[in-house]
């Protein structure tokens, strides 16, 4: 019995002994780990206290905001990670609002204007070049006889 009970605080000792003996990961060789995996995103920064990795910044995807935080929650030593970040709204998408009838009809009606330029910009049809002040009477009179709507005229009148 005696016997049984020495082996038993021995092996307790030894099984303290091991679990104090196991090094603990400090919080600033976690933080370097877990910078060079968010390294990929300039626009985030992660910081690391009590073993939890804090991470915040913009991603552009939810798939790479999770593949990040997956990435962190691999790293042995980190117990935690707290999402403190933010998906960056996507780009507006500019559509051509204006119709290439409507397009055509005023490029045909400058067409005697060489230096007339008739683009559509940011979704608006804009009259662009340089013009002296009878040809920019002419090109208004014949753009607006069209009843297009609006346009921006831009000409610059020399």
């Amino acid at each position: 019995m005696k016997k049984t009970i020495a082996m038993t605080a021995l092996a307790l000792a030894v099984s303290f002994g091991a679990v104090s003996c196991k090094k603990k990961v400090s919080d600033a060789d976690l933080k370097t780990q877990a910078t060079t995996v968010v390294a990929s995103n300039p626009t985030a920064s992660v910081e690391v206290k009590d073993g939890v990795a804090h991470l915040s910044g913009t991603y552009a995807s939810q798939e790479e905001k999770d593949a990040a935080i997956a990435s962190l929650k691999a790293i042995a030593g980190v117990k935690d990670v707290h999402d403190m970040t933010t998906i960056a709204a996507p780009e507006p998408v500019v559509v051509n609002q204006v119709d290439p009838a409507v397009l055509q009809k005023v490029q045909d009606a400058v067409k005697d204007f060489p230096s007339v330029k008739v683009e559509v910009v940011n979704g608006e049809l804009t009259l662009t070049g340089d013009v002296v002040p009878a040809q920019a009477r002419k090109i208004k009179e014949s753009v607006d006889a069209l009843q297009i709507g609006k346009y921006n005229n831009n000409l610059v009148v020399k």
